[in-house]
């Protein structure tokens, strides 16, 4: 995955808090913000040290929530709620991806966790994974506030399974060196329940056509290039057969 997607997930304005901002006062979208969305904090007794890490699972729900807590905040049409959906879901990628939002608030010892990709990892099923993508500050020494993307992969790159398919549940977890607060933990860990989360429904509609012609573009421009690869490939062999041919005609009158 490029970098790139990072950048237009921030290009979008679509932050965690301002997500949160958006819901108001919808007790269902409120719920649904306590299901995919995970906390924890750690204090030293003797210190005004506080460290606090909050992560949310980009589950079909909670982006369903997302969209109409933006349309009903914004007054969109359902042409602009399209078109935000087709954003969202271009960025996030769930099609392929297992997309997180992660934010830390470190007040107390400064915080090393590069690299970034071997301090986190997700366990789907009995196997963990570590990240395809990741907002590459995290690689940074931090102090005060940071937040970010996280993508782990949908699919096993060799046989292309689902890794998520007929499993209940993920555990998202960091590695205790991210900071000093954690020495006597192993991890943190964050646990959502999957089992009825259907990301093929946000896949409708207008925003979906779109996307599919997306997909169908890249793919013809794909099938293009290998097309111009392979009859350069055969130019190649045609040139040295009649090089070969015209040698043996040569040969042959001797």
């Amino acid at each position: 995955m490029k970098t790139n997607r990072l950048i237009a997930f921030f290009a979008l304005g679509i932050f965690l808090a301002g997500g949160s901002a958006a819901f108001g006062a919808n007790k269902q979208v409120e719920s649904v913000l306590a299901r995919w969305t995970k906390s924890e904090s750690y204090k030293e007794r003797d210190t005004q040290g506080y460290l606090g890490v909050k992560v949310t699972l980009y589950s079909a729900e909670y982006v369903e929530a997302l969209i109409e807590a933006e349309a009903e905040k914004n007054l969109w049409t359902a042409d602009e709620k399209e078109q935000y959906k087709y954003q969202l879901l271009k960025t996030l990628n769930l099609e392929e991806y297992v997309p997180f939002h992660i934010s830390f608030e470190n007040y107390g010892p400064s915080m090393h966790m590069a690299p970034f990709d071997k301090m986190v990892w997700l366990w789907m099923g009995k196997k963990k994974y570590e990240p395809v993508d990741y907002d590459k500050r995290f690689n940074f020494k931090l102090q005060g506030q940071r937040d970010g993307m996280i993508w782990f992969p949908r699919y096993d790159e060799k046989t292309g399974k689902s890794l998520v398919e007929g499993v209940n549940s993920v555990r998202l977890e960091l590695h205790s060196s991210i900071s000093p607060f954690l020495s006597a933990r192993q991890t943190i860990s964050f646990i959502w329940d999957i089992a009825k989360d259907n990301p093929g429904r946000l896949y409708e509609g207008k925003a979906a056509s779109r996307l599919e012609l997306d997909r169908l573009i890249k793919r013809i421009d794909k099938l293009n290039t290998e097309k111009r690869e392979l009859e350069e490939k055969l130019n190649e062999l045609n040139t040295e057969l009649s090089t070969i041919n015209t040698r043996v005609e040569e040969l042959q009158k001797q």
